[in-house]
């Protein structure tokens, strides 16, 4: 949480931090500021005193909104600097950045650097700026042990409910797509047709998809996945637009949609098949199942995220599968990771791989993904189970989102013959 910024910092060495970009679709920027927009703006925070926000005139009542302390950038002569600068636009940015750091009381030590921005004209910037002001060390993080990853690690009850009104959207969208897939006509060869007769393609479902979350306000800014058939088997196959949508295939639907804007994600996953499975289907999605459940009744607080993951391994090995554990790099059997954490990124601290430390915990505050899965695309099929939830604080799990596990889905206009 945010009031755990001066520790870290302090345990890290870091005498300020420096967040460039947007304060949508940029995490640090929008952990700091809460949002709105308010673009090319830089944040600097010295340890122990307050953010201070520099920002464009044009979006000063946007840059209020943060109730942070502001600092225009029309302080700084723009064209002064630039003629002085010799018309280099980026050593100009660099000399107004010196002053800004200067106003913010930073002239030495070790700053950390993050935001998302165009990586040539900040590299250029700081290469710059490191000349001009050579008693400061300016820092880049490995992005998953970041400052702001560990900040951002444990959610308070703010955050919480962001996350899970993501949720109740999310569900929302699922539920529509199952509404419309079971809704649809079958054709004699199996395959789902749309109003107007002709075939339903994983594209026509993909554009519902888009258009529903859409409407209930959220955006996809990592994409999603609906994938039927051999793509349900290849765990980030977002599905191909031409595949027809048939009876009988599985389908795997992990769909994430953040809030507008950049904010809180969700994630889910539901895997189907229409009309009927066929039994080598069933009982895989049974054993996915069962796994997910047996989790759920295991997590306990503040126990390695990681031991979830090797319960997994070791179950899925036990009935005859590939997984991590054992054989490298896996592609088909259970083929990933147990989890990962959910925030203002899709993927957050903790995670739950192999190689993750017994620092990636349960604790309270943390909103997590439990999403065991098995894939086998030269069978044509995969199967992925996925839920999000919250380590309360006290010390409980809770799903942030509640929908069925339904797998085989009935379809209101066929019967089997």
């Amino acid at each position: 949480m945010k009031s755990d910024f001066d520790a870290l910092m302090l345990a890290r060495s870091l005498d300020a931090i420096l967040v460039f970009g947007n304060a949508e679709h940029n995490p640090p920027m929008r952990y700091m500021t809460g949002g709105g927009h308010v673009s090319h703006a830089t944040l600097i925070r010295k340890r122990g005193e307050p953010a201070i926000l520099f920002h464009g005139d044009m979006e000063r009542d946007e840059a209020a909104k943060s109730g942070l302390k502001l600092i225009s950038y029309s302080n700084y002569d723009g064209a002064a600097l630039h003629k002085q600068a010799g018309g280099n636009g980026l050593l100009a940015s660099a000399m107004r950045a010196e002053l800004m750091l200067k106003d913010a009381g930073v002239t030495s030590g070790r700053v950390g650097v993050y935001g998302t921005y165009d990586l040539g004209a900040i590299f250029g910037m700081l290469t710059h700026l490191q000349k001009l002001i050579p008693a400061i060390e300016f820092v880049g993080e490995g992005r998953e042990d970041s400052i702001f990853m560990r900040v951002m690690e444990t959610k308070d009850e703010e955050e919480v409910a962001h996350i899970r009104n993501m949720g109740r959207i999310t569900t929302s969208v699922v539920g529509r797509v199952r509404d419309y897939l079971t809704s649809c006509e079958v054709r004699g060869d199996e395959v789902l047709l749309k109003e107007d007769g002709t075939p339903l393609t994983v594209g026509d479902v993909h554009s519902r998809i888009r258009l529903w979350v859409a409407e209930l306000g959220a955006e996809l800014p990592s994409g999603f996945i609906f994938a039927i058939g051999r793509d349900a088997g290849v765990p980030h196959s977002a599905g191909t637009p031409t595949d027809l949508m048939k009876l009988g295939q599985t389908i795997v639907f992990d769909i994430y949609p953040a809030e507008a804007g950049g904010g809180y994600y969700y994630d889910f996953t539901r895997t189907w098949s229409l009309g009927y499975a066929t039994p080598e289907a069933q009982k895989l999605y049974d054993q996915v199942r069962e796994i997910f459940d047996t989790l759920n009744d295991n997590f306990d607080l503040n126990t390695p995220f990681g031991n979830y993951n090797l319960m997994t391994c070791e179950y899925f090995e036990s009935k005859g599968h590939q997984s991590p554990l054992h054989t490298k790099a896996p592609v088909e059997g259970y083929v990933h990771s147990l989890g990962h954490g959910v925030g203002l990124n899709i993927h957050e601290r903790p995670f739950s791989g192999l190689t993750a430390g017994d620092d990636h915990r349960l604790a309270p505050g943390v909103v997590i993904t439990s999403e065991p899965g098995l894939y086998y695309p030269e069978k044509g099929m995969g199967f992925r189970i996925e839920d999000t939830l919250w380590v309360r604080p006290d010390g409980k799990m809770e799903t942030l989102a509640d929908y069925p596990y339904d797998f085989v889905l009935p379809m209101k206009k066929w019967k089997k013959k």
